[in-house]
């Protein structure tokens, strides 16, 4: 939502601030500069990147447009979630968790947490590595070494659109100087064969395609990839969470105090506070 406002406040202040000053809002409407401008853009941006590329930025738009931004509750449930699991493998041992985590899907441990259940890759980071516990002794230097290696592929993945969309960002203007000069090629080579007022119409034309893409550029591709690089910093989140909280438990310390190191890795704005999580935690037992 906050997108669609940015977008109504940049076209309303733009289009807004040049009628104010007495100029003619009709003449910003050029359908040839529009197809040059968007037209060459949208073919550099499918000739430079791979069909699961432009699938990846179809998805990331449809998560910036329609999708929610993890929240603090999220990272409540994702720290919750943890905790009981953490709590069953100090009680009863890792092996008692097997099944639960070879099966999430049907485990009465997790059916408490249906938002998690329903998020893929989140899941399976966190059983995966839950897995290894099952599984036998391990050293948490090395299975820190592998987490960090699994994120990298995670955040390089999922840059990707991001990226794309920059370079789009970035063309966009090129692309508007392209249609600019195409226009006044056009006027050039009218001169003599029109008066002087059309003469002056069609330069006006020429030159709406530098704003064009200078408009199209910051104020509406640029931005959405800003937005889709913060969404993909708010996701790793929850992975480094995970992380910090399996790390600290395989190095010896108790449920209770590996939740709490997985939660002084989240944004202070998305933190719950000590407190918070304590009770939380507290109230979970006792169901």
């Amino acid at each position: 939502m906050l997108v669609l406002i940015g977008f109504v406040i940049v076209f309303a202040s733009v289009i807004g601030g040049f009628a104010m000053g007495g100029g003619h809002v009709g003449v910003l409407f050029q359908p040839m500069e529009i197809v040059i401008i968007v037209g060459g853009a949208v073919g550099a941006f499918v000739a430079g990147n791979s069909v699961k590329t432009i699938k990846g930025v179809g998805s990331a738009l449809r998560l910036v447009f329609t999708g929610k931004s993890v929240k603090k509750t999220r990272y409540l449930e994702l720290m919750l979630m943890m905790g009981e699991v953490l709590d069953k493998v100090k009680r009863d041992g890792a092996i008692s968790i097997e099944n639960d985590v070879d099966s999430p899907q049907n485990s009465n441990l997790f059916k408490n947490y249906p938002e998690l259940l329903s998020d893929r890759s989140v899941l399976e980071f966190f059983t995966d590595y839950c897995r290894f516990m099952v599984n036998g002794k391990m050293n948490p230097l090395e299975i820190e070494g592998l987490m960090e290696s699994e994120l990298d592929t995670y955040r390089a993945e999922k840059l990707k659109p991001a990226k794309a969309l920059q370079k789009v960002s970035d063309g966009l203007p090129a692309f508007g100087i392209v249609a600019a000069v195409m226009g006044v090629v056009h006027v050039m080579g009218s001169v003599g064969q029109v008066s002087n007022s059309e003469l002056g119409v069609m330069i006006a034309a020429a030159l709406v395609g530098t704003f064009l893409g200078i408009l199209l550029s910051y104020g509406f591709v640029g931005p959405l990839s800003t937005v889709i690089d913060q969404r993909l910093q708010e996701s790793v989140k929850q992975f480094e969470c995970i992380k910090v909280t399996l790390l600290a438990f395989m190095s010896g310390y108790s449920p209770e105090v590996s939740v709490e190191f997985g939660r002084k890795v989240l944004y202070s704005t998305d933190r719950p506070s000590f407190a918070e999580l304590e009770d939380k935690l507290k109230a979970n037992r006792k169901r």
